[in-house]
């Protein structure tokens, strides 16, 4: 029907999404289920089948990513400033998502908020 979906951050797949590199702000947020907690705590936060680790700008939105997972999630704190200071590529997309490929476990604060 000539219709199409437009993934705002690529996700899997591979299209133009427009980004802009941007400066982020000190603190990014990050919502995932519990059981994922040992692997990034050991790995990092990897994009695994995406095209970027997808971080929120606040607590409350990464809660909201968090919850779609499950009921038993964690919000986790990215030192994003820093991270950028160190030499990683930030992108803001035009729905309010922060992305970059990788997030190492020495930039993972602390653990937010679990249920």
């Amino acid at each position: 029907n000539g219709q199409a979906i437009r993934a705002r951050q690529g996700h899997s797949v591979n299209v133009d999404v427009e980004l802009t590199e941007t400066i982020p702000p000190e603190w990014l947020y990050h919502g995932t289920p519990i059981d994922n907690l040992p692997s990034i705590l050991d790995k990092g936060i990897c994009k695994m089948n995406r095209n970027h680790v997808h971080l929120s700008p606040d607590v409350e939105t990464a809660s909201k990513v968090g919850a779609r997972r499950g009921k038993d999630f964690v919000v986790l704190c990215v030192g994003a400033h820093q991270m950028y200071n160190d030499g990683s590529t930030f992108y803001l997309s035009k729905n309010n998502v922060w992305l970059t490929e990788h997030v190492p476990p020495k930039y993972i604060i602390n653990q937010i908020k679990t249920n």
